[in-house]
């Protein structure tokens, strides 16, 4: 190994043991040795720890959320860009906004993972070092002014992610970033920051622990609230949902009878009028108008139900 090889990783040491993420906890050195009850309450004490982290950060991101939701209600993109389990937890809310809000997989809302689909589930080497990797891949994706990218990473410092943020700012992309750890580059390059910083693991560096779930966290309330503000809801009712299998559509029949109050034949009626999409079901009782003008009432809504109801009382 040569010289500079050596300082470079002595430079990133440093760096990293000025994480709290990174943080080694002495009494807890000998967990190891613990009946394994007492290692799953120590752990599941640690995780109480998470909520409070997340209220300290309530403010900012709200802030984030309707920043996005100004510009997804203006035709743009949610993108998520992290590494490694950042990036996991990316790619799995982009891909539950589908089944949950009916967006278009892979288009509304996009998660990016450094090292691109192998990566969930094996290590690619260096991808999460290239802040270049991630300025291709949001290339890639056409991305626009019009979008929002969210940089994604524990420790506030992975390139990858602050690369991501870096790159969409100069293209004019609202951005927003992530992390665990407080005053951080990633929180630096970005319009929004969002530092949860929930204390070090209980195994040194782990940050698939506490970080992990104070990510999952605040990336539910991004795109659950978004969808909210974006009308994807009526009140708690999943009125966007896409029935895709047989547990999906008793849910579809489920949510028009909790909206509307109607009788079984009555929500059979509506659904098969309106090709099983709940939103303009519900639409058609509440109402009583026909398919083709609960369709006409959403479009001039944006999707509203709220907003169309109004109109269709009016």
């Amino acid at each position: 190994m040569n010289e500079p090889h050596m300082s470079q990783y002595t430079d990133l040491r440093r760096e990293l043991e000025t994480l709290t993420t990174e943080a080694f906890r002495p009494e807890l050195a000998e967990i190891d040795r613990l009946p394994t009850v007492e290692i799953a309450r120590t752990m599941n004490t640690e995780d109480t720890m998470v909520p409070a982290a997340v209220a300290g950060q309530l403010p900012a991101i709200a802030a984030a959320i309707d920043a996005i939701a100004a510009r997804m209600a203006g035709g743009g993109r949610l993108v998520y860009a992290g590494a490694g389990t950042a990036g996991r937890l990316g790619v799995l809310d982009a891909s539950e906004c589908p089944p949950t809000f009916n967006t278009t997989p892979g288009v509304e809302v996009v998660g990016l993972i450094a090292g691109g689909p192998e990566a969930m589930v094996t290590s690619v080497e260096g991808a999460e070092d290239s802040k270049e990797l991630a300025a291709a891949d949001l290339d890639r994706l056409g991305l626009t002014a019009a979008d929002s990218v969210v940089g994604v990473s524990a420790s506030g410092r992975t390139p990858y992610a602050v690369g991501a943020v870096e790159h969409a700012r100069k293209l004019g992309a609202l951005t927003v970033g992530l992390s665990c750890n407080a005053g951080s580059p990633l929180a630096a390059a970005a319009d929004h920051a969002i530092e949860v910083v929930v204390g070090p693991e209980l195994l040194s560096g782990s940050t698939r622990l506490k970080s992990g779930t104070a990510q999952k966290l605040v990336l539910n309330m991004l795109s659950t609230i978004t969808m909210i503000r974006l009308g994807k809801t009526y009140g708690n009712l999943m009125v966007d949902v896409r029935a895709s299998n047989e547990k999906l559509r008793a849910r579809s029949r489920r949510i028009v009878a909790l909206a509307t109050g109607a009788g079984e034949e009555a929500i059979e009626a509506a659904l098969i009028a309106t090709d099983g999409e709940v939103k303009p079901a519900i639409l058609t009782l509440l109402a009583q108008v026909d398919a083709a003008t609960a369709d006409r009432l959403l479009a001039a809504s944006g999707g509203r139900l709220r907003e169309a109801l109004a109109a269709a009382h009016a």
